[in-house]
């Protein structure tokens, strides 16, 4: 098993910056490859960004969202600049068995992000 335990959501301003940070234990962090999700209201939930063997990001925060993790801390980390009102909706971090594994299973409880216009 895999607890997954995030921090950092909030209230910011368009333009401003939020960290988010997902802290893991329960199985060996290196070998998972960890996820950042959103969901905004009346919408799918995406994936946002990874990071395993390489880190992938979607279209729409590409030069904007940095994620990284720290094995010292068992953390991951999703930076996010030049925040946007459509960057709006709960975070979730996930982790999987690797970046074969076809599902994330393991999921933390969400932080609620609000960008501001």
């Amino acid at each position: 098993q895999v607890q997954l335990v995030e921090s950092g959501g909030g209230l910011v301003q368009a333009g401003g910056s939020l960290r988010l940070a997902c802290a893991a234990s329960g199985r060996t962090f290196i070998r998972l490859t960890m996820g950042w999700f959103r969901q905004a209201p009346g919408k799918e939930r995406e994936l946002v960004a990874s990071i395993g063997g390489s880190t992938y990001y979607t279209d729409s925060v590409k030069g904007r969202f940095t994620t990284s993790r720290d094995y010292a801390k068992n953390t991951v980390y999703l930076q996010m600049n030049s925040l946007k009102p459509e960057d709006t909706a709960v975070y979730y971090c996930a982790a999987k068995n690797g970046d074969y594994a076809t599902r994330y299973d393991y999921w933390g409880q969400g932080t609620q992000v609000t960008v501001s216009s």
